[in-house]
């Protein structure tokens, strides 16, 4: 079974290329469960439509963060 980082790093790219993500990470879900955590900068139903909700076993959660500021 890959870990979770791996997996993260499979498929980094691809989403990262999608309009609007801007940010690929890792966190917990509801249940504490390890997730695959997706942010984009605004809401957008064409990218949530193409980001699966699972990669391989692993859920996917979308939050809306906003465009990153730099410091």
């Amino acid at each position: 079974m890959k870990s979770i980082q791996e997996i993260k790093r499979t498929h980094e790219t691809r989403l990262l290329a999608l309009p609007d993500v801007v940010s690929v990470g890792i966190g917990m879900n509801a249940d504490g469960a390890e997730a695959i955590i997706v942010g984009l900068a605004a809401p957008n139903p064409e990218t949530r439509a193409l980001i699966p909700e699972k990669l391989e076993e692993y859920p996917v959660i979308v939050r809306i963060t906003g465009a990153p500021k730099a410091q």
